[in-house]
């Protein structure tokens, strides 16, 4: 299976390299030239716009940064919607609106193309792991035919339904996983000011009821105060913008997402974007 992969940020190279490694022939394309080196070094071959990638691969993936780029190298100037070949594929693993992920892949069925939304958790560490969560939306056959590529990428691959369910259950995961990062920097901070041994807390918080994957994987980070990206605070301000428009839309009240979005926003405000999104606890840290 020929592969084309756009979007080699902190989450996209080191998928787009597991691939490689696993033997798919694949070819890339970033908006930032020099990121492609590191792959063509392995053997991916590089193309200068998304429509020269087209002839390159059968099966075309998607890492981006919102809707507005998605939609761009799909449908803008030298995009590749208007290249591909009917029967192609397109699976867009960025997290974007899934109200514009419905309108894309019917834009790309009207040519014959298929797609599938087939976001992402895990930030860096399982992109470079090989052990992302993936929740993949679309037609289930394209999905069957599609799995080999998500095994590479993911440990944890499910098959959430027609296009749009990808993006929503993500959107799920952010809500979720949001609210537990904020009880975790207020555990941390908790735990600080009061004088415990951080270790000591961690170890015994995470073992009980109160454990979860932002105590267990941001908690250490927190306390050691390294704030490295393995999911900038800019894109997590973003994704949580992107759920409280589909709880607007279902006409949801949700004040823990409300008020961490408004947080997350604060953050990015004062200069805090392109921290990893454990760098929430800076809003209350002064050294």
């Amino acid at each position: 299976m020929r592969v084309g992969f756009i979007g080699l940020g902190i989450m996209g190279a080191p998928m787009a390299s597991n691939l490689i490694k696993a033997g798919f022939e694949l070819a890339v394309h970033d908006c930032v030239r020099e990121r492609t080196a590191s792959l063509e070094a392995l053997g991916a071959r590089p193309a200068d716009s998304p429509a020269a990638l087209a002839p390159l691969a059968e099966v075309f993936i998607t890492m981006l940064p919102d809707t507005p780029q998605v939609e761009a190298v799909l449908f803008g100037e030298a995009g590749l919607a208007g290249a591909l070949s009917a029967g192609s594929i397109v699976i867009d693993m960025s997290t974007i609106s899934p109200r514009a992920t419905m309108e894309f892949a019917r834009r790309l069925g009207e040519r014959q193309v298929e797609m599938l939304d087939a976001p992402v958790s895990g930030g860096e560490p399982g992109a470079r792991q090989g052990r992302l969560s993936i929740m993949v939306g679309g037609r289930r056959e394209i999905y069957e035919r599609c799995l080999p590529l998500f095994q590479v990428m993911g440990s944890k691959v499910v098959y959430t339904g027609p296009n749009g369910h990808g993006q929503k259950t993500k959107l799920v995961n952010q809500v979720v996983g949001s609210l537990n990062l904020l009880a975790a920097v207020e555990g941390i901070r908790l735990a600080r000011a009061a004088g415990l041994d951080l270790a000591l807390t961690l170890e015994a918080v995470g073992g009980g009821a109160a454990g979860s994957w932002m105590w267990s994987n941001l908690g250490p980070k927190m306390a050691a105060r390294d704030y490295a990206p393995g999911f900038m605070i800019r894109l997590h301000a973003k994704d949580l913008r992107l759920a409280s428009e589909l709880l607007a839309e279902l006409g949801l009240d949700a004040p823990g997402t409300e008020l961490c979005h408004e947080l997350f926003e604060k953050a990015v405000a004062e200069g805090l974007g392109e921290l990893g999104n454990q760098g929430l606890i800076r809003l209350w840290e002064t050294d």
